[in-house]
């Protein structure tokens, strides 16, 4: 049994059209070899674009990388066989013949997996900043972005309650 720890995210080029036949297939592969302790997940990215025509409004999705499939995978000879020789698959992205996984901010970046983050404040909490331009100013949470990692508080400036937007790394709890 291999350590799901050791997965990582491979970006894999494709026939252009063929991402979602590509994934299918490796799925397939998977499901039919029992190797989805190795190959954990493939993901074809897409976004949804609203396309308005003749005055009619249609959500449309869109791949966000055509061309690409992105599979994460613990990077055995097997797994790296499997995936290379999929119908579809012309290879991995990487020098030469050696896949190179993608890297934790890459992963973040493209969304492909999200950090839980835990808090310890909350809506009407004071805080004092503790780095940036407002640096020693005392405030009060008004809201909390956890997706973009960030808050919203009133901060005292010039006798007045002024709303700043703050880092999750610029605060702490008084």
């Amino acid at each position: 049994m291999a350590d799901t720890d050791q997965a990582r995210w491979y970006v894999v080029h494709t026939y252009s059209g063929h991402e979602n036949k590509v994934k299918a297939n490796i799925e397939k592969i998977v499901e039919n070899r029992g190797m989805e302790d190795v190959i954990l997940e493939v993901v074809v990215p897409t976004e949804i674009v609203v396309e308005i025509k003749n005055g009619k409004r249609k959500d449309k999705s869109k791949k966000i990388f055509p061309g690409y499939a992105l599979v994460k995978m613990i990077m055995t000879d097997e797994s790296w066989y499997v995936v290379r020789n999929t119908r579809g698959v012309t290879g991995f992205v990487g020098p030469g013949s050696k896949p190179i996984p993608l890297t934790e901010e890459e992963v973040l970046t493209m969304g492909l997996e999200k950090r839980s983050i835990q808090v310890d404040f909350e809506v009407g909490d004071t805080i004092t900043v503790i780095s940036g331009p407002f640096e020693s100013f005392i405030g009060t949470v008004e809201e909390i972005h956890l997706e973009r990692q960030s808050i919203k508080a009133l901060i005292s400036m010039f006798g007045r309650e002024t709303p700043v937007e703050l880092g999750f790394d610029q605060i702490q709890r008084d």
